[in-house]
């Protein structure tokens, strides 16, 4: 009880086919990782191993593929100076490497018991990400723009707020393009949603003693 899991992702990030129709833009997302992507399903099933009461944060700071207009609208921007670093798997190469490895995505992808994991789910998955499913994050020279916003928003823990709070600070620091998105997975948890960000202990609820009746 009281338990905190703290996951975060700097990097690359890409899409593969939506194989068990459980995303409305039929993509699923991936963290890229040394030895191949990470699907976004693999990571909601593993939710499903930790107890009731477990707190965990997610931090995501990796883009997805934009639609054909988006990028677009990011060429155009690039001709007026240097061109921008994106986190972000580019297309051809996300094709190429779901084709070229399907014996070993497919089966992960083509699971349908996604909806019944969730369910199952007894811990608080609090999640912000550095964009939303159909933008891209930028880069930077030290970290990623949305974890260098994020750590100037953080201030070396003088930041006073909810994670709300905290999501809304961050956001309101970004390019109108890039969107921070906060979203909670499993068991309702309005106290950890309330906390200060990175807080290890447990809000804990104070009963009201009664109050004794005076003998007559």
């Amino acid at each position: 009880m009281g338990r905190f899991f703290f996951l975060t992702y700097s990097g690359h990030g890409g899409q593969t086919p939506d194989l068990n129709a459980d995303e409305p833009d039929g993509q699923d997302e991936t963290w890229c990782l040394y030895d191949g992507q990470l699907i976004d399903d693999e990571l909601y099933s593993a939710w499903g191993a930790f107890a009731s009461g477990v707190r965990i944060l997610l931090l995501s700071d990796s883009c997805h593929s934009g639609s054909v207009s988006k990028a677009v609208h990011y060429a155009a921007m690039a001709r007026s100076g240097p061109p921008p670093v994106y986190r972000a798997m580019p297309n051809e190469v996300a094709l190429r490497v779901y084709q070229n490895h399907k014996d070993f995505y497919n089966p992960i992808l083509e699971k349908r018991n996604l909806a019944e994991t969730l369910g199952g789910v007894k811990a608080s998955v609090l999640l912000i990400s550095g964009c939303q499913d159909n933008q891209l994050s930028l880069d930077g020279t030290f970290n990623g723009l949305f974890t260098g916003t994020l750590k100037i928003v953080w201030n070396g823990g003088t930041f006073s707020g909810s994670y709300r709070r905290f999501h809304t600070a961050i956001g309101s620091k970004m390019p109108p393009d890039q969107t921070p998105k906060l979203s909670l997975v499993g068991k309702s948890n309005p106290e950890f949603i309330a906390q200060t960000p990175f807080d290890l202990h447990v809000a804990r609820k104070t009963a009201s003693t009664p109050k004794k009746k005076r003998k007559k």
